[in-house]
Order: C-alpha cells, then sequence, then structure tokens
C-alpha cells in the first residue's frame, strides 16, 4: 500500500475526502510523498488524471513530484497528471484558453528582469540616459511599473 510509510497527519491528508485540499508545511516534513500518496489515492479511487493538479514554486520541485506520484500510483494514467509552478500551470492555461480572453496564442511573458531591459531600451531610445538631470534607473521604473498595475492605480 502506498501509506504506509505515512504519519497519522500525511495519511489523513492522502485519504481527504471530497473538494480541494491545501497543504502547508516547512521543509523535510513529507510534502511531496504525501502528494504523490494523495495523487495514487485518487487515481486507485478513479479520478481521471487529467482533473488532478499539483502546484508548487519551484520547477524542481514540480518536476520531482509529478515523477514521484507517477512512480507510486503505478497507475498507467500517472503521467496524465497536470502539475508544475504556479506560472507554468497558468501559462499553459492560458495558451490553452487565452483566446477566449483576446489573448493571442503566441503571447509572450516578461519576467522582471526581461521588463526592466525592455524599459532600459526605451530609456536610451528616447534620450533619458544622456540628459543633464538625472532620469530613474531601469529597475526603479520597472518596480512603480509594477506597482501601478499590482495596485490598479495609474
Amino acid at each position: 500500500m502506498f501509506d504506509t510509510d505515512l504519519n497519522p497527519q500525511q495519511r489523513a491528508a492522502v485519504i481527504h475526502g471530497e473538494g480541494p485540499l491545501l497543504i502547508v508545511a516547512g521543509a523535510g516534513t513529507g510534502k511531496t510523498t504525501t502528494l504523490a500518496a494523495r495523487v495514487a489515492h485518487l487515481l486507485d479511487r478513479g479520478v481521471p488524471a487529467e482533473r488532478i493538479l499539483l502546484l508548487t514554486f519551484t520547477r524542481r520541485s514540480a518536476r520531482e513530484m509529478l515523477q514521484r506520484a507517477a512512480t507510486l500510483s503505478g497507475h498507467p494514467d500517472a503521467e496524465r497528471v497536470w502539475g508544475g509552478t504556479f506560472h507554468a500551470v497558468g501559462n499553459r492555461l492560458l495558451r490553452l484558453h487565452g483566446q477566449t480572453l483576446g489573448l493571442s496564442p503566441d503571447f509572450t511573458v516578461l519576467d522582471q528582469g526581461d521588463a526592466a531591459e525592455v524599459i532600459g531600451l526605451l530609456r536610451e531610445e528616447l534620450g533619458f540616459v544622456t540628459t543633464e538631470r538625472r532620469f530613474p534607473r531601469k529597475e526603479t521604473i520597472a518596480a512603480i511599473y509594477s506597482r501601478t498595475v499590482n495596485a490598479a492605480r495609474s
């Protein structure tokens, strides 16, 4: 059985009933093992693999989590479990359904560093790099822009 090495709290998470489940725990507490066992349990109960979603913050842990879930369950459909980082899954959903929102499927996502580089290029192109009066650095402008977008303010 996939849950023989679990403590009581982990086992409770694995056999949790209907509805979503959020697991918050510190490093080294067995989150990946618990989630892998949860996936195995859900697959054993007949939940379609594509209806299971595993999210995490890093690519490394996402890869590990999905790999362990597939190995532990031994279920032939385990490879179809949805999972990855919050950003990767969000990107994937937007690529699949973004046209409904008016997004082109070939959209590009800029991270903070990319955005600062674009702003830097614009600063140079507009001549703000060599003015007599000091103009904010590209990182400062990017931070200001990010704050206004996140606060929904002009």
